[in-house]
Formats: structure tokens, C-alpha cells, sequence
């Protein structure tokens, strides 16, 4: 049975309300732009990363006040790209409160002996390698500061198997592992949490389902609901055991 929680006291500095710094990879595009233009509405300031120059671009025009916000090209795949990212972050805003290592690829649909080596590198590198750099040079600034939550977007097919997509779904399978772990090597006040957003009409879908991939909801229509929702979640020491994974924009928690 679960009752209301006030003030976070296991997590720190996420509840009360308060306006946030999210730090999302992946920003230009998909889902992280969405979440990017949900969150600066709803008055967070967003630092948006991406390899895409052309892309962040467009989305810094599309903001009310870009100069609140801060968007930054980086590849996640490198680790010297990241280690910038991190000095420039703590420089101009500061630890962030939430980080969404949302950046992500996936293979073209093949039979994994037919997957080529270059191909099947770039899926591994983006989404875990990027991922482990993230978590390698921001999780100790976070440290410092005693609190802060780590969203590791994951998938369906993290916890199962497709045909076509071997790859893919060894680096999200690798991104669960990682994230279970991490979790046990946090100290009190922080989490950090793998979130399998469903299926979403995106571009990574549509190279799968193809034309089948406009019937599943848009990127908008998921951040807008999940941006209301919350984080269930137990603490047993210094291990976070997930029962289920809802959003982290409320001031009321669960436990």
C-alpha cells in the first residue's frame, strides 16, 4: 500500500514545486525534444545537448526565452566530448537536479550476421558507452551536492527480444543492467532510474514499423501527459529497488 510523501527526504531536491535544471542528451529531435519544449513551458530550465548542430538551432528559436536555457553540440559516444560538456554545464548553470540520458540509435531491421560492424558500434557506443559516459562525469557533481535523480531512457525491448533489432535490444538490455547497478552504488539522497517510455511515434519507430509507426502516439502527446507523473519507488539502504517508473515533476511522492 502506498501513501503520500512530502518533502523528499530519500531524494533530495526534486520535490516542493520548485523550478528544476534538466539536463537532456538526445535534445535536437524525438522524444528529448519534446521533453525539452514541454519542460520550458512548464518553467525548468533545460540544458540540451546534441551531435545534430543543424537541429539544436531550430529548437533554441522555438523557445520564449533561450537565453535562460543552455544548448550545447555533443557526441555521448566520446568520452573528452562529454568531460567538455560537463565543464561548460558547471560553469554557466551549475550541477543539474535531473539528467535524462535520452540520446539513442538503433540498427536498420537485419538479421544480427547481416548487421555490419560499423553499424552495430554505433548502436553500442550511443546507448550505453554515451550512457556510462553521462553517468561517469556528472553522477560526482552530484555527488557533491547530496542529491539528484538520473532518468536512463530504456525501452521495450530492454526487458525482451525482437527479431531485426539484436542490437538494439542488447543495448537497452545493457542499459537495465547498468542502470540496477548503479543504483545499489548511490549514496542516500540520490536515484537514478531506467524508464521504458512505450511505444512512440518516432523516428527510430518509423525505421522499424515503417509506415505502422504513425499509428502510436507522438512524442508530444506522451511528454505532456508524463510530465505530470511520478516516481514510485523504495528505498531498502543504500539500494533503489523500482517497483514502477512514473515521471518526476511533482512536489507529492509516493513511498
Amino acid at each position: 500500500m502506498t501513501t503520500p510523501y512530502t518533502g523528499m527526504s530519500a531524494v533530495n531536491g526534486v520535490g516542493g514545486g520548485r523550478s528544476r535544471t534538466v539536463l537532456i542528451t538526445g535534445a535536437s529531435k524525438g522524444l528529448g525534444r519534446a521533453l525539452a519544449l514541454e519542460l520550458v513551458q512548464r518553467g525548468h530550465t533545460v540544458i540540451g545537448c546534441s551531435r545534430a548542430h543543424d537541429n539544436i538551432n531550430p529548437l533554441q528559436s522555438d523557445l520564449s526565452s533561450p537565453e535562460k536555457h543552455l544548448f550545447l553540440n555533443t557526441d555521448v559516444r566520446s568520452n573528452s566530448s562529454v568531460e567538455e560538456l560537463a565543464r561548460v554545464v558547471m560553469e554557466k548553470k551549475g550541477v543539474p537536479d535531473i539528467i535524462v540520458n535520452n540520446a539513442g540509435t538503433i540498427n536498420r531491421n537485419n538479421k544480427i550476421w547481416e548487421v555490419p560492424e560499423e553499424e552495430f558500434d554505433t548502436v553500442i557506443d550511443t546507448n550505453v558507452k554515451g550512457t556510462a559516459n553521462m553517468l561517469r562525469h556528472f553522477i560526482p557533481l552530484m555527488i557533491t551536492r547530496k542529491q539528484g535523480i538520473i532518468v536512463n531512457m530504456s525501452s521495450g525491448w530492454g526487458r525482451s527480444g525482437a527479431a531485426l533489432v539484436a542490437p538494439y535490444c542488447a543495448s537497452k538490455w545493457a542499459v537495465e543492467g547498468l542502470t540496477r547497478s548503479v543504483a545499489k552504488e548511490l549514496p542516500d539522497g540520490m536515484a537514478i532510474v531506467a524508464l521504458n517510455p512505450g511505444v512512440i511515434n518516432t523516428d527510430m519507430l518509423a525505421s522499424c514499423f515503417g509506415n505502422s509507426a504513425a499509428l502510436y502516439q507522438a512524442p508530444e502527446a506522451w511528454y505532456a501527459f508524463s510530465s505530470y507523473m511520478i516516481i514510485v519507488y523504495e528505498f531498502s539502504e543504500r539500494c533503489l529497488n523500482i517497483w514502477t517508473i512514473y515521471w518526476c515533476f511533482q512536489s507529492n511522492y509516493e513511498t
